[in-house]
């Protein structure tokens, strides 16, 4: 028996905004990364810095993105992953919360 996700339509995936501002995040970084690692490599003098900034975008990158999907949740009434209170409560009221999603 098979059958097809609920996430599928047309047999196309469907991309949530949360989806595109992760891998967007994701992007941010490895180019970040990349271009630090090359720029250490011709010009040493200037590499410092770019590491600094390497060092502060780890931190605020993955935060901003927290924060987007937060605000998502709580503008659109739904429950996301970012919610500190996600996993508390009864079984009852996460099943609740499944269903209403």
């Amino acid at each position: 028996m098979t059958s097809q996700p609920e996430h599928k339509t047309n047999g196309k995936k469907k991309v949530t905004s949360r989806q595109v501002a992760a891998l967007a995040g994701v992007a941010l970084l490895a180019a970040l990364y990349l271009i630090t690692l090359i720029v250490a490599i011709f010009d040493p003098d200037t590499s410092g810095r770019l590491f600094q900034a390497c060092l502060v975008a780890t931190i605020a990158v993955p935060l901003l993105i927290w924060i987007y999907i937060w605000m998502y949740g709580k503008l659109t009434g739904k429950h996301t992953m970012a919610d500190p209170d996600l996993h508390t409560g009864s079984s009852q009221e996460q099943n609740d919360r499944e269903q209403n999603s």
